[in-house]
């Protein structure tokens, strides 16, 4: 029997490098994030928005925040963050949507306000670009 699956990876070298490859490629995005916590998808930051008055904050730099943000979001840039997460919110019980452009950097702020007791913290999957690819509202300064 070991020697039928050793025959068999032998003849099939090249499947079997394909079948693990594209297997990583699935794993990937989930080892990328490095545990910063839940995201959620652009339906599920309106459903967020709408039914339980979610608080919006975004991570990028104030030159990009003026550029254009979600409706009625809060700008904390990642440089200043670790200084405002223990002030960020009153209530550590609401829900707070963190994002950033693409969604990479927005999972790391999430972990750090996770720590300090806001359970409730998601990041955007995909960030301000998921949102406006979706049509969603942007407001700009």
């Amino acid at each position: 029997m070991n020697m039928d699956i050793w025959k068999f990876l032998q003849d099939n070298v090249y499947l079997v490098a394909i079948a693990v490859l594209s297997g990583g490629m699935l794993v990937w995005p989930s080892m990328r994030r490095g545990g910063g916590g839940p995201s959620v998808s652009t339906l599920e930051a309106t459903q967020l928005i709408n039914q339980k008055d979610a608080v919006l904050i975004d991570v990028r730099d104030a030159a990009e925040f003026a550029k254009g943000h979600m409706l009625n979001a809060r700008n904390v840039p990642l440089a200043q963050a670790d200084a405002q997460v223990e002030t960020l919110v009153k209530n550590k019980q609401k829900s707070l949507i963190v994002y950033c452009e693409s969604g990479r950097q927005s999972p790391s702020f999430v972990a750090k306000l996770r720590r300090a007791g806001y359970e409730n913290a998601v990041s955007l999957d995909g960030g301000l670009a998921a949102w406006r690819q979706a049509g969603l509202p942007v407001a700009a300064e």
